[in-house]
């Protein structure tokens, strides 16, 4: 590519960046349509992988923490380490290069909504587009468009599972909760990541800094047990 056709492409992605984050700030200024949605319908969920896969998933959700995110990325690179991080679309229009250093690193990038909304309180529309603008903007951003979808704060109803099914994606949950933003406490943050931790888990953390300062002990610890840790869709296609 010459350099005219770049400025070009580089002015033409700028320009949709621009519209779609327009028109993102002006839909929240109108009214969400809700309506009552239930739970139960467990299809194309995804909690764990099979135990026998011989990995773990760490799955960052990521609306802060910018500055945490880049000293992830260096831990999962000392431990040639992959991760799954789930971008809340507001976050990402702010942060772009650290988004596109997510990827260009190699790891997996999610879909955690563009404004952290409740995702079982959402109907279908307010559901599709939370969704499909997170994922525009991820594509816009570095050229993929995310397949997993992790709801905000876990919670989800049948409209939310059957959106996502109808986009191409799998709904992501966990097997267990680090809870690092509430208690901000390495040790704890360890413990919870590492005890008893089997293959096919999925380990949900945040970009904190007691999760960063946690990382490479909790890496080492998988290591001995002879657990990789791998992206999500890695994991759930048993390769380890």
């Amino acid at each position: 590519m010459n350099k005219k056709s770049w400025k070009f492409s580089h002015t033409a992605t700028n320009l949709a960046l621009g519209a779609l984050i327009l028109s993102v700030g002006f839909a929240c200024l109108l009214p969400i349509e809700r309506s009552v949605t239930t739970d139960g319908a467990e299809a194309n969920v995804y909690r764990s992988a099979g135990s026998d896969t011989g990995a773990v998933s760490l799955m960052f959700n990521v609306y802060w923490g910018t500055e945490e995110v880049e000293r992830i990325l260096e831990i999962l690179s000392s431990h040639e380490a992959t991760a799954t991080f789930f971008i809340g679309g507001c976050w990402a229009d702010d942060n772009v290069e650290c988004l596109k250093k997510i990827f260009e690193a190699g790891h997996e990038l999610g879909n955690h909504g563009y404004f952290h909304k409740d995702h079982k309180t959402l109907g279908r529309e307010a559901n599709r587009k939370e969704i499909e603008t997170c994922n525009e903007f991820v594509r816009l951003s570095t050229g993929i468009t995310p397949v997993l979808f992790a709801p905000p704060s876990g919670s989800y109803g049948k409209t939310a599972l059957e959106v996502a099914e109808t986009l191409g994606m799998k709904t992501i949950l966990w097997s267990r909760d680090t809870i690092d933003w509430r208690d901000k406490d390495s040790a704890l943050i360890y413990k919870r990541a590492t005890k008893d931790i089997q293959g096919g888990e999925f380990v949900l953390m945040h970009p904190m800094k007691e999760t960063a300062d946690a990382l490479d002990d909790i890496l080492k610890y998988y290591a001995s047990q002879n657990l990789k840790a791998v992206s999500v869709s890695e994991n759930l296609k048993g390769k380890g």
